[in-house]
């Protein structure tokens, strides 16, 4: 939903302004568009008590079908016959690539978004009323924090930054909206999440790790004679490895608080 707003917004504008200004209108328009759809998640969350996790899985499949209507129908280029997409962007609003590198821009906006997302959650008066709600929900409702509000801010700042990832795989990949945007980071994105304890900068670390193990995948077949599928089963092991971890932390003796003993009228760490 991000990609298409931005798409929308991108090819309304065309060369009217100079590239600099249709790209913050296209970024602003795939926060704005990948926000509320996400919104709407949040919404189903607090007042039909919908578990997010399952609604926007299923938002997905809505999304992609609506993207779908509109590249073959209304926003379908007729004179690009390789698949239905919708009219390339001018090139003035595409993202280049780091200077000796061949890594686009997006890099540098998801870094962005970390480091804001980290001082928003860990340093904020804000980020600590979410985690509050987002951990122990009656506790955050007895301390009189507004839960229904808290949920859909949360859920459209989670929203925008995905709606920011749709732009960039717009303008820095594809440069037209097609299904090839559908490329299932969010599943990875579940993943590295849980790898991460939702600690925004360790996210960077783990989906670099991440990315690497899915971009093995040629390597694998072409070396080894394994199928690209064969990543997909070891991120599943990694997963359930994730969810078993958290049944046995706190169990063993190496993962508890070690007790206190006083000595001399003094706590000291045995």
């Amino acid at each position: 939903m991000g990609g298409l707003s931005a798409v929308l917004v991108g090819l309304s504008l065309g060369t009217t302004i100079p590239g600099v200004g249709v790209q913050g209108a296209m970024a602003l328009g795939s926060i704005i568009g990948g926000g509320v759809w996400i919104a709407i998640v949040g919404a189903l969350r607090h007042y039909r008590g919908v578990n997010e996790t399952i609604s926007s899985l299923l938002m997905n499949y809505i999304a992609i079908a609506f993207m779908n209507h509109l590249v073959q129908g209304p926003l379908r280029d007729p004179e690009f016959v390789t698949k239905p997409s919708s009219a390339e962007l001018a090139e003035s609003v595409w993202l280049g690539t780091i200077p000796s590198t061949r890594i686009h821009y997006g890099l540098v906006y998801g870094l962005i978004a970390c480091i804001l997302a980290y001082f928003l959650i860990q340093r904020t008066t804000f980020g600590f009323a979410a985690r509050t709600a987002g951990g122990n929900i009656r506790a955050a409702r007895v301390a009189g924090l507004p839960v229904g509000k808290l949920t859909l801010v949360v859920c459209f700042l989670a929203g925008s930054c995905a709606g920011l990832a749709g732009i960039v795989e717009i303008a820095a990949v594809q440069r037209r909206l097609n299904e090839s945007i559908v490329s299932n980071y969010g599943y990875a994105g579940i993943l590295v999440a849980f790898v991460s304890r939702h600690n925004p900068l360790a996210t960077v670390l783990v989906s670099v790790l991440l990315g690497g193990i899915l971009a093995s995948g040629g390597i694998l077949q072409r070396s080894h004679d394994l199928p690209d599928a064969t990543v997909l089963v070891f991120q599943g092991i990694v997963f359930l490895c994730v969810l078993f971890s958290d049944s046995l932390y706190g169990r063993f003796p190496i993962f508890q608080d070690r007790p206190e003993r006083v000595t001399g009228g003094t706590a000291a760490s045995v």
